[in-house]
Protein backbone atom coordinates (compact mmCIF):
# COMPACT_ATOMS: atom_id res chain seq x y z
CA UNK A 1 0.00 0.00 0.00
CA UNK A 2 1.65 3.35 -1.61
CA UNK A 3 0.80 6.84 0.14
CA UNK A 4 -0.46 9.08 -2.21
CA UNK A 5 1.70 13.09 -2.53
CA UNK A 6 1.36 15.68 -4.34
CA UNK A 7 4.44 17.13 -5.32
CA UNK A 8 6.20 19.83 -7.31
CA UNK A 9 9.18 20.10 -9.30
CA UNK A 10 11.82 22.46 -8.58
CA UNK A 11 14.83 24.30 -10.59
CA UNK A 12 16.31 25.58 -7.37
CA UNK A 13 19.00 24.36 -5.93
CA UNK A 14 21.34 24.89 -2.93
CA UNK A 15 21.56 25.43 0.68
CA UNK A 16 19.93 28.55 0.70
CA UNK A 17 16.78 27.00 -0.90
CA UNK A 18 16.69 23.93 0.68
CA UNK A 19 16.26 26.40 3.78
CA UNK A 20 13.54 28.51 2.37
CA UNK A 21 11.87 25.30 1.32
CA UNK A 22 11.78 23.71 4.21
CA UNK A 23 10.62 27.20 6.38
CA UNK A 24 7.57 26.69 3.76
CA UNK A 25 6.92 23.36 4.92
CA UNK A 26 8.24 21.26 2.36
CA UNK A 27 11.30 18.43 2.06
CA UNK A 28 13.59 18.77 -1.32
CA UNK A 29 14.14 15.53 -2.25
CA UNK A 30 15.43 13.85 -5.51
CA UNK A 31 13.82 10.91 -7.48
CA UNK A 32 16.33 8.46 -9.25
CA UNK A 33 16.11 5.39 -10.89
CA UNK A 34 15.58 3.26 -14.99
CA UNK A 35 18.05 5.32 -16.27
CA UNK A 36 15.85 8.36 -16.31
CA UNK A 37 17.47 11.88 -15.20
CA UNK A 38 17.33 12.51 -11.86
CA UNK A 39 14.11 14.70 -10.66
CA UNK A 40 14.31 17.15 -7.95
CA UNK A 41 11.31 17.77 -6.72
CA UNK A 42 9.74 19.70 -3.31
CA UNK A 43 7.39 17.21 -0.81
CA UNK A 44 4.32 17.95 1.27
CA UNK A 45 6.72 18.25 4.42
CA UNK A 46 3.95 16.63 6.86
CA UNK A 47 2.40 14.24 5.22
CA UNK A 48 5.95 13.14 4.09
CA UNK A 49 6.90 12.84 7.86
CA UNK A 50 4.08 10.58 8.76
CA UNK A 51 4.67 8.60 5.58
CA UNK A 52 8.05 7.81 6.00
CA UNK A 53 7.63 6.64 9.79
CA UNK A 54 7.75 3.13 8.33
CA UNK A 55 10.99 1.11 6.58
CA UNK A 56 11.10 0.94 3.01
CA UNK A 57 7.83 3.39 2.44
CA UNK A 58 6.22 3.41 -0.93
CA UNK A 59 5.15 6.61 -2.02
CA UNK A 60 2.97 7.58 -5.15
CA UNK A 61 4.11 10.85 -6.31
CA UNK A 62 1.32 13.31 -8.87
CA UNK A 63 4.41 15.36 -9.99
CA UNK A 64 2.16 18.10 -11.60
CA UNK A 65 0.31 15.42 -13.24
CA UNK A 66 2.80 12.71 -13.81
CA UNK A 67 2.87 9.46 -11.37
CA UNK A 68 5.66 7.93 -10.13
CA UNK A 69 5.85 5.07 -7.65
CA UNK A 70 9.04 5.52 -5.82
CA UNK A 71 10.67 3.38 -2.98
CA UNK A 72 12.32 5.51 -0.12
CA UNK A 73 16.47 5.16 -0.27
CA UNK A 74 17.32 7.68 2.44
CA UNK A 75 16.59 10.39 4.65
CA UNK A 76 19.05 12.92 5.69
CA UNK A 77 17.60 14.35 9.04
CA UNK A 78 19.02 17.45 10.96
CA UNK A 79 21.40 15.64 13.66
CA UNK A 80 20.00 17.63 16.64
CA UNK A 81 16.54 18.49 15.66
CA UNK A 82 15.75 14.99 13.48
CA UNK A 83 14.10 16.61 11.39
CA UNK A 84 14.05 15.49 7.52
CA UNK A 85 16.44 17.74 5.60
CA UNK A 86 16.59 15.60 2.36
CA UNK A 87 14.97 12.39 1.17
CA UNK A 88 16.82 10.03 -2.10
CA UNK A 89 13.88 8.28 -3.71
CA UNK A 90 14.01 5.26 -6.05
CA UNK A 91 11.98 4.97 -9.38
CA UNK A 92 9.88 1.59 -8.70
CA UNK A 93 7.53 -0.39 -11.34
CA UNK A 94 4.40 -2.62 -9.98
CA UNK A 95 5.62 -6.43 -9.95
CA UNK A 96 9.46 -5.11 -9.85
CA UNK A 97 11.66 -6.72 -7.34
CA UNK A 98 13.85 -4.88 -5.32
CA UNK A 99 16.56 -5.54 -2.21
CA UNK A 100 15.98 -3.82 1.03
CA UNK A 101 16.69 -3.73 4.54
CA UNK A 102 14.49 -4.62 6.74
CA UNK A 103 14.11 -4.05 10.81
CA UNK A 104 14.53 -7.15 13.19
CA UNK A 105 12.60 -6.72 15.73
CA UNK A 106 12.66 -9.13 18.86
CA UNK A 107 9.34 -10.38 20.34
CA UNK A 108 9.62 -12.28 23.87
CA UNK A 109 11.52 -12.95 26.76
CA UNK A 110 15.13 -14.57 26.94
CA UNK A 111 15.68 -17.29 29.84
CA UNK A 112 16.45 -15.70 33.12
CA UNK A 113 20.24 -14.70 33.64
CA UNK A 114 21.02 -14.09 30.01
CA UNK A 115 22.05 -10.96 28.01
CA UNK A 116 20.55 -10.71 24.62
CA UNK A 117 22.74 -9.17 22.01
CA UNK A 118 21.28 -8.07 18.93
CA UNK A 119 23.57 -8.01 16.50
CA UNK A 120 22.03 -7.21 13.48
CA UNK A 121 19.40 -4.64 13.34
CA UNK A 122 17.97 -5.19 9.90
CA UNK A 123 18.84 -8.01 7.04
CA UNK A 124 18.64 -7.87 3.53
CA UNK A 125 15.28 -9.14 1.83
CA UNK A 126 14.61 -9.23 -2.04
CA UNK A 127 11.08 -8.59 -2.08
CA UNK A 128 8.15 -6.95 -5.20
CA UNK A 129 8.34 -3.26 -4.59
CA UNK A 130 4.66 -3.04 -3.90
CA UNK A 131 4.99 -5.82 -1.11
CA UNK A 132 7.62 -4.85 0.93
CA UNK A 133 7.62 -5.76 5.04
CA UNK A 134 8.33 -2.66 6.85
CA UNK A 135 9.31 -5.06 10.14
CA UNK A 136 10.70 -8.66 10.72
CA UNK A 137 9.70 -10.58 14.43
CA UNK A 138 12.10 -12.94 15.67
CA UNK A 139 10.65 -14.95 18.85
CA UNK A 140 13.80 -14.93 21.52
CA UNK A 141 11.14 -16.38 24.21
CA UNK A 142 12.69 -18.93 26.54
CA UNK A 143 16.36 -18.84 24.83
CA UNK A 144 19.37 -20.14 26.97
CA UNK A 145 22.95 -18.67 27.29
CA UNK A 146 24.78 -20.17 24.17
CA UNK A 147 22.12 -19.86 21.62
CA UNK A 148 22.10 -18.13 18.37
CA UNK A 149 19.40 -16.65 16.04
CA UNK A 150 20.66 -16.75 12.47
CA UNK A 151 19.62 -14.67 9.53
CA UNK A 152 17.89 -17.89 8.48
CA UNK A 153 15.91 -18.36 11.20
CA UNK A 154 13.88 -15.37 10.54
CA UNK A 155 10.73 -15.55 9.34
CA UNK A 156 9.81 -13.79 6.31
CA UNK A 157 6.29 -13.56 4.50
CA UNK A 158 5.67 -15.04 1.45
CA UNK A 159 7.08 -14.12 -2.02
CA UNK A 160 9.85 -12.77 0.14
CA UNK A 161 13.75 -13.60 -0.75
CA UNK A 162 16.92 -13.88 2.19
CA UNK A 163 19.74 -11.68 1.07
CA UNK A 164 22.04 -11.44 3.54
CA UNK A 165 23.77 -14.50 4.51
CA UNK A 166 21.54 -17.58 6.14
CA UNK A 167 24.79 -18.03 8.23
CA UNK A 168 24.51 -14.35 9.77
CA UNK A 169 24.33 -13.92 13.27
CA UNK A 170 20.54 -11.87 14.19
CA UNK A 171 20.67 -12.42 18.01
CA UNK A 172 23.43 -14.24 20.37
CA UNK A 173 21.98 -15.14 23.73
CA UNK A 174 25.06 -15.07 26.50
CA UNK A 175 25.31 -15.50 29.83
CA UNK A 176 24.36 -12.49 32.39
CA UNK A 177 28.02 -11.48 34.22
CA UNK A 178 27.10 -11.66 37.40
CA UNK A 179 25.17 -15.22 37.36
CA UNK A 180 28.34 -16.73 35.24
CA UNK A 181 30.53 -15.09 38.21
CA UNK A 182 28.36 -16.60 40.79
CA UNK A 183 28.85 -19.92 39.47
CA UNK A 184 32.68 -19.60 39.30
CA UNK A 185 32.44 -18.58 42.97
CA UNK A 186 30.34 -21.56 43.97
CA UNK A 187 32.65 -23.85 41.81
CA UNK A 188 35.71 -22.45 44.02
CA UNK A 189 33.54 -23.03 47.10
CA UNK A 190 32.92 -26.19 46.39
CA UNK A 191 36.86 -26.51 45.19
CA UNK A 192 38.02 -25.29 48.37
CA UNK A 193 35.29 -27.02 50.63
CA UNK A 194 36.18 -30.61 48.69
CA UNK A 195 40.47 -29.75 49.55
CA UNK A 196 39.72 -29.57 53.46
Amino acid sequence: MSEKLAVQKRTEFGKGYARRARAAGKIPAVIYGHGAEPLHVNLPGRETTLAVRVANALLTLDVEGTEHLALVKDIQRDPVRQIIEHIDLLTVRRGEKVQVDVPVHLAGEAAPGTVVNQEAVTVTVEAEATHLPSALEVSIEGREAGQHVHASDVELPKNVVLVTEAETIVVNISEAVAAAEETAAEGAEASAEAAE
